[in-house]
């Protein structure tokens, strides 16, 4: 679990899904979020331009220079993938800075091409996104839910979208169209999004 230094209003610690076993690690400013939710973190890491407060003395930290090629959640991404943990959830890796949304966003697709097979989430202030790169993803929700899918691949072939007000059967979908914008979950409240070829993410908005 990867704490970022993203939009943090509206975080709330039953979303995060917190285990005991859990390996936390903290970008700068993320432990900023941390420290609300009363979360006590493995690991502090980042170059520090974010976050200017005392650290605990108790906890390690790995220090960077600002001028460097990876983010800082980059940084805790490739930790993590270095260290074999099968289950990233990026907390807080939305709004602020358009840059750093589409970053964390394409950060997804990376762990995916590294590691495959690994599940990739990111938890906003506003929504959940996954990355479904091949296979399928259901999501559970009221009826009448929005939810989007959009291609980040240059083209997704077999996209099929069931239990939804607006269905797709082996459909292609490319980067170039957002074809599926503002979708329903349906009365069954469950939709199933899956793709044969291709790389989707799927973004649903938090219900209020």
């Amino acid at each position: 679990m990867i704490f970022t230094a993203g939009d943090q209003h509206g975080i709330e610690k039953h979303e995060i899904g917190l285990r005991h076993d859990d390996f936390v690690i903290c970008c700068d400013a993320g432990y900023r979020l941390a420290q609300c939710l009363g979360v006590r973190p493995d690991l502090l890491l980042g170059d520090f331009d974010s976050y200017t407060g005392a650290l605990p003395e108790d906890i390690p930290v790995q220090r960077y220079i600002r001028d460097k090629d990876d983010t800082d959640t980059v940084i805790a991404v490739r930790y993590a993938l270095e260290h074999g943990y099968d289950s990233i959830l990026l907390v807080a890796a939305t709004g602020g800075r358009l840059d750093h949304l589409l970053g964390n966003l394409q950060i997804l697709a990376f762990i995916s091409e590294k590691a495959p097979g690994t599940a990739a989430e990111i938890l906003g202030s506003h929504e959940r996104v996954w990355l479904l790169d091949g296979g399928s993803l259901s999501i559970q929700g009221k009826p009448e839910s929005t939810f989007s899918v959009l291609c980040h691949s240059d083209r997704a072939e077999g996209v099929t979208i069931r239990g939804a007000r607006f269905g797709l059967e082996n459909a292609v979908m490319t980067n170039r169209f957002p074809l599926g914008i503002s979708n329903r979950i349906g009365e069954e409240r469950i939709a199933t999004i899956s793709v044969e070829k291709g790389i989707l993410f799927v973004i649903y908005p938090k219900e209020v």
